[in-house]
């Protein structure tokens, strides 16, 4: 295909390396199905560092997306988090995925930074550590202090990355629509809305100013609560490279001696820790994406804070009251309100009823009459949906993840944690505030508003109406799928009868008339006429 030549011609380089990588961990028939084997030979050939006849298939993918880089390790992460989409055998090896990688030194670091900055690092901060207090795919982070002595992280892309990451994009956006357009049976897994979150996600995380902006929205969220902390953006020094805010002392929610020596009370951690992540996704609708245990830091005075902001998850008004009915289902043990949601969700789809409504008592049989864990009750939703070939919309995934997430880190301060019942107060408050006079009034004037739109359109459509009827002018389209192939048999099946009768005609009534005027002419004419006909029909039958 010319597109693909030129697909190829552009980012030839690029999608060498990705064939010789995926050839190399032996996974072959992606290559192959994608008709890319031919150009492993631009790139260097990679030899992995393990032996991958040992290796099963999840794992050989997963080797090889680490090998690739940023922008397939940020696929992969974000289909670890469909186990709507995946086998538990492929989620659980994705997971695995991690974005830690070996730090660029300082001498490749420092033209950029300083080139971002305007100055030299001397000339700005008073202590600048050379060595990163972590590397990752995207950026490095580094600590420092600036002249007022404000302790502060500065956060850097790594250099050359964007033009890696476009490459890797345009390649990916033309094999998704290779799959759409060969393969429909993969139309199940949302390629074209998983390229859409994955470059929306990428380009986000390019843009360090995006990064800072999601930190003052949420840190907006919490402006009148002391408990919970957002590190302060230093705006002077931010740029679409580098990022400079303020450096949050704390401890991991999983380091249990250094929160038993600071005298943490983990058990109103974890509460306050709950309260405050869906206090974002419920009420505000703005919620941290990824609150791992890297990203949430326990503060002393029972504070918690959070950091790390590349990603965070947006949740429409409409979305929120379906995870709150969502909630009330499991909590009521309702598998009808259970499939009504999930139907809800996955419109788009025509599943089997029957299977669906089988499933969603089974699903509420499981988990009926015991202490509810949420990250397994999540998972097993998950997992309900794509034994229904349901797949759930990007959104609610994003924040099905963080639930998953934040109910893992709570359960590391807390053990005995619930989230349901932690919840409790929240999703009262968030329902109250949806059935009260106010927000059920609220309702009732956007219903009202669109009602008004159309009944004030209906007179003059009614009028209108009736002045086609009395002119006689009123007409009815009417659409037949395949009317034009039907037309066109017809067409083929009325000239083959009329040739057939000419030739008949010809045959028994005017061929004996010639052949007694003993002309040889009338002869050879009218043999020639009945070859022509014969042949004419021969071709029409074949034309069908």
């Amino acid at each position: 295909m010319l597109k693909t030549a030129f697909v190829a011609a552009r980012d030839r380089q690029r999608l060498g390396e990705i064939a010789a990588v995926l050839i190399g961990y032996g996974v072959t028939k992606v290559v192959e199905r994608l008709g890319i084997a031919h150009v492993a030979r631009l790139a260097k050939r990679r030899t992995p560092q393990v032996d991958v006849t040992r290796l099963s298939q999840p794992q050989r993918v997963r080797r090889a997306i680490e090998a690739l880089g940023p922008t397939f390790i940020k696929l992969g992460q974000i289909l670890a988090s469909r186990p709507d989409l995946l086998t538990p055998e492929w989620t659980e090896e994705l997971e695995k995925l991690h974005s830690q990688v070996r730090p660029i030194s300082w001498e490749k670091i420092r033209p950029q930074l300083e080139a971002d900055l305007g100055a030299a690092p001397s000339d700005i901060f008073a202590e600048f550590d050379t060595v990163p207090l972590a590397a990752a795919s995207i950026a490095q982070v580094y600590r420092a202090r600036l002249m007022s002595g404000e302790e502060v992280v500065v956060k850097v892309l790594r250099p050359g990355l964007r033009k890696i990451i476009e490459a890797d994009l345009r390649l990916l956006a033309h094999a998704t629509r290779i799959v759409v357009e060969e393969w429909p049976e993969f139309g199940r897994y949302q390629p074209h809305e998983q390229m859409r979150h994955l470059a929306g996600g990428l380009y986000g995380e390019l843009d360090l100013v995006n990064e800072a902006r999601n930190c003052e929205t949420i840190a907006a969220i919490f402006a009148d609560r002391d408990d919970i902390v957002i590190p302060k953006i230093h705006w002077e020094w931010t740029s679409e490279r580098v990022l400079v805010q303020e450096f949050i002392h704390g401890i991991p929610p999983n380091d249990h001696v250094r929160l038993d020596a600071a005298g943490i009370d983990k058990v109103k951690v974890a509460q306050k820790g709950t309260d405050a992540f869906l206090n974002m996704a419920l009420i505000e609708g703005v919620f941290h994406a990824d609150p791992h245990p890297g990203n949430m830091l326990v503060m002393p005075g029972n504070r918690i804070g959070f950091i790390d902001f590349g990603i965070i998850g947006r949740l429409s008004e409409r979305r929120r009251t379906q995870l709150l009915m969502l909630i009330g289902a499991m909590l009521k043990e309702d598998s009808d309100g259970l499939m009504a949601v999930l139907l809800d969700w996955t419109g788009s789809s025509n599943p089997d009823l029957t299977k669906l409504e089988a499933s969603s008592q089974a699903f509420i049989n499981r988990h009926a009459g015991s202490v509810l864990n949420f990250g397994d009750l999540l998972t097993d939703f998950m997992t309900m949906a794509r034994e229904n070939d349901l797949a759930m919309p990007t959104d609610l995934a994003i924040l099905f993840k963080g639930l998953v997430t934040a109910d893992g880190v709570m359960r590391h301060l807390d053990p005995k944690f619930d989230l349901f019942t932690a919840a409790g107060p929240t999703v009262k408050s968030k329902l109250a505030s949806q059935f009260s006079i106010k927000g059920i009034s609220r309702k009732v004037e956007a219903v009202g508003a669109g009602l008004f739109g159309a009944a004030s359109e209906l007179p003059t459509l009614i009028h209108l109406m009736l002045v086609r009827l009395k002119q006689g002018r009123v007409t009815v389209e009417i659409e037949v799928k395949g009317i034009d192939k039907l037309t066109r048999g017809i067409e083929r099946a009325a000239a083959r009868v009329a040739v057939a009768l000419i030739v008949a005609a010809f045959a028994t009534q005017l061929a004996p008339r010639f052949m007694d005027l003993g002309t040889p002419a009338f002869i050879t004419v009218g043999m020639m006429v009945c070859v022509i006909g014969i042949g004419w029909l021969v071709l029409l039958g074949r034309n069908k």
